[in-house]
């Protein structure tokens, strides 16, 4: 065998760092900076499709209100939804209460679960491995910039809900279903806490789809099975058969972050959710990173 050939075959054991690693100037963490990572993806028709979803429900929630009405609660029971009018701060609240359950795990999903299977798809990723890129760099950046845009997203809905909101309702303090209210400094305060929690507890759906995107080649699978799960977690989080197994089901904390909306927030279930999201999370990126790292790249 030459010594060109010996050298290749040991590049395309390594995804294709080895003959860079002797080549003059070459340093394995310059390679797929952040910002060429963030600059593709923030140009993806996927990535403003979805932006532009989320900055319109609160419009479409708006609307809603103004052909149906204040809301009522049954009962003459007093629930979040029933304060929506009453601020802006109230609003951009409902407007994560609506969107927690199911619409705020899509971008989360997408932009951890679609990063590594779509290079797959387009049969790019092989010739990223060989530019070379390695593959814990390549992981790590593609990992960052899908957080970062999920987070992105959790905060562009109360940010254009509370604007929204504050147009139509005005400005004021956050009226709570429990009685009394919080001055608007404090609402914006906790409403942070909540989307920060928020993010927090999505971490579990974003470890699943960044471990199944590194599995398949098809980022619709990788997107559809972490949504798929997630929505299979809520169901189960509904046998309250269960019992205190359900305390290990991260979607039975999904709404720990209304807990901060109290005059006194309550921080226990909102440590538990956070803690049980973590733990599952941390565990599906290290299988992402060690399955990868032995992955035969052939698309």
């Amino acid at each position: 065998m030459s010594p060109l050939t010996e050298r290749a075959g040991r590049a395309g054991e390594t995804g294709g760092t080895a003959p860079a690693e002797s080549a003059p100037g070459y340093r394995a963490a310059r390679t797929l900076p952040l910002r060429v990572e963030l600059t593709r993806q923030l140009g993806r028709r996927r990535t403003l499709v979805m932006g532009a979803i989320l900055a319109a429900l609160p419009f479409v929630l708006l609307v809603a209100f103004a052909i149906g009405g204040e809301p009522d609660g049954p009962d003459d029971r007093v629930t979040l939804m029933d304060t929506a009018t009453a601020s802006g701060a109230n609003f951009a609240a409902v407007n994560l209460f609506v969107s927690a359950g199911f619409l705020l795990v899509i971008p989360v999903a997408l932009f951890c679960g679609d990063t590594v299977a779509s290079e797959a798809s387009w049969s790019s990723l092989r010739y990223l491995l060989a530019a070379p890129v390695p593959r814990a760099r390549l992981l790590a950046s593609k990992l960052a910039v899908g957080l970062g845009l999920g987070l992105a997203a959790m905060v562009l809905l109360p940010l254009v809900a509370l604007a929204v909101g504050t147009a139509a309702y005005g400005w004021g303090p956050l009226a709570l279903p429990t009685g009394g209210s919080l001055d608007p400094a404090t609402a914006v305060q906790r409403l942070v806490v909540a989307v920060a929690y928020l993010f927090v507890s999505q971490l579990v759906t974003a470890g699943l789809a960044f471990w199944l995107s590194t599995r398949t080649d098809a980022p619709l699978g990788a997107v559809g099975g972490a949504v798929g799960l997630t929505i299979v977690g809520n169901v189960l989080d509904a046998v309250t058969a269960l019992g205190h197994w359900r305390d290990f089901l991260p979607a039975h904390w999904q709404f720990a972050w209304a807990d901060a909306l109290q005059p006194r927030p309550e921080w226990s279930g909102m440590i538990q959710g956070a803690a049980v999201s973590v733990t599952y999370a941390l565990v599906l990126f290290a299988l992402a990173f060690r399955g990868f790292a032995r992955k035969d790249v052939v698309s």
